[in-house]
C-alpha cells in the first residue's frame, strides 16, 4: 500500500469525486467505481484518503492567528433558518471602518477551510463574516461527509436568505463602511450569483465555479461580477454561455476568468483538486477586485 502522487490520478477519478462530493453518487457507489482504479499498489482506502480534505496540515491561517481578531457571533435570519452562527474576522487592532465580505461555504457547512478563507479576507484588510448554513441543524458536524448530508436536508432558498441576512448584518456592523461584497465557492458560488440578483445594494460579487442565477433575474443585478471557472468543470460551465449572453444583453459589468486544466474546487488547498497557480492568481484577482469595489 502506498500514497499516490497527484500526477498518477486520472481525470476520471477527480470526476468521480466531484459526483460524490455533490451527492450525485452514494459513498457505496463511489467506492465501487473507485475500485476500478485501485491498481499498481494503490488501494481504495489510499485513494479515498488521498481525495479527502486535509484540515490538519493544509490550513493557511489557523484559528487564533495573532494578526486577526475573530469571534463567533449569532445573527438573525427571519426568512431563513432563524438564528445563524458565523465567524466574524477583521485585522487585529482595527479601529477603522472597512469594506465587508461575506464568505460563503461549499455544500458542507462552515468547515475549517472556509473559516481559513474568512481569516485570509481579514488579513487582506477587510471585515469578513463566514456564516454556517448548518446552524439550524446544529452546525458543521466535524466531517465533510456528514456536513453534505446535513446540508442536503435544508432548503437552498432558505439558505440563500441566511447569507442575504449576513450581508445586512455586516452592512450595519460598527466596523463596516457599509459596502459589502460576497465571495463563494461551489454552492457558495451559486449563492454569490443569486445575491447579486437579489440584493440591490450589494457592492461586488465573486462566484467561484458556482451555478448561475436564472437569466430572467439578470436584469436585477446591480453589483459588478468577477467570475472564476475551471476548464475541466464541464457540469458548471454548461450554464455559462446563456448567463454571459444575458449579462451582455443587459449591459452588466462582469469579468470572467477561465483557468486552464483546473478542476472544480481548484481554490481549495486542502484537497488534491487544488491548483496552486490558478488559486493564487484567482485570490489575488479577488482581493484586487474587492479593494476597488469596497
Amino acid at each position: 500500500m502506498r500514497t499516490p502522487k497527484k500526477e498518477e490520478i486520472k481525470q476520471e477519478i477527480f470526476d468521480l469525486y466531484d459526483d460524490y462530493a455533490h451527492n450525485r453518487l452514494s459513498r457505496r457507489d463511489f467506492m465501487r467505481e473507485l475500485s476500478l482504479y485501485a491498481v499498481g499498489g494503490l488501494t481504495v482506502p489510499t485513494l479515498m484518503g488521498f481525495l479527502m480534505p486535509d484540515y490538519k496540515d493544509a490550513i493557511q491561517i489557523a484559528a487564533g492567528d495573532p494578526r486577526i481578531t475573530e469571534s463567533y457571533i449569532d445573527y438573525p435570519s427571519p426568512q431563513g433558518g432563524g438564528t445563524i452562527r458565523a465567524l466574524l474576522c477583521m485585522p487585529k487592532g482595527n479601529t477603522k471602518k472597512l469594506g465587508g465580505i461575506v464568505v460563503v461555504h461549499e455544500n458542507r457547512g462552515l468547515n475549517p477551510h472556509i473559516a481559513d478563507v474568512g481569516r485570509r479576507a481579514a488579513l487582506a484588510g477587510f471585515v469578513s463574516i463566514a456564516p454556517d448554513a448548518l446552524s439550524p441543524l446544529g452546525g458543521y458536524p466535524g466531517t465533510d461527509d456528514e456536513g453534505r448530508e446535513m446540508q442536503s436536508k435544508r432548503d437552498r432558498n432558505e439558505m440563500l436568505e441566511d447569507f442575504i441576512a449576513a450581508a445586512a448584518y455586516l452592512k450595519s456592523y460598527e466596523y463596516s463602511n457599509g459596502k459589502v461584497g460576497v465571495v463563494g465557492f461551489c454552492f457558495g458560488g451559486w449563492i454569490s450569483n443569486m445575491m447579486a440578483a437579489r440584493v440591490p445594494d450589494l457592492a461586488a460579487a465573486v462566484p467561484f465555479y458556482g451555478g448561475q442565477a436564472p437569466v430572467e433575474e439578470v436584469p436585477n443585478i446591480k453589483a459588478p461580477l468577477q467570475l472564476h471557472y475551471a476548464e475541466l468543470d464541464t457540469r458548471v460551465n454548461e450554464g455559462w454561455p446563456a448567463y454571459e449572453a444575458a449579462l451582455k444583453a443587459n449591459k452588466k459589468q462582469y469579468t470572467m476568468y477561465m483557468y486552464p486544466k483546473a478542476n472544480h474546487g481548484f481554490h481549495n488547498d486542502t484537497t488534491p483538486r487544488y491548483d496552486r497557480e490558478a488559486a493564487e492568481l484567482a485570490w489575488k484577482r479577488t482581493l484586487d477586485f474587492f479593494k476597488d469595489s469596497l
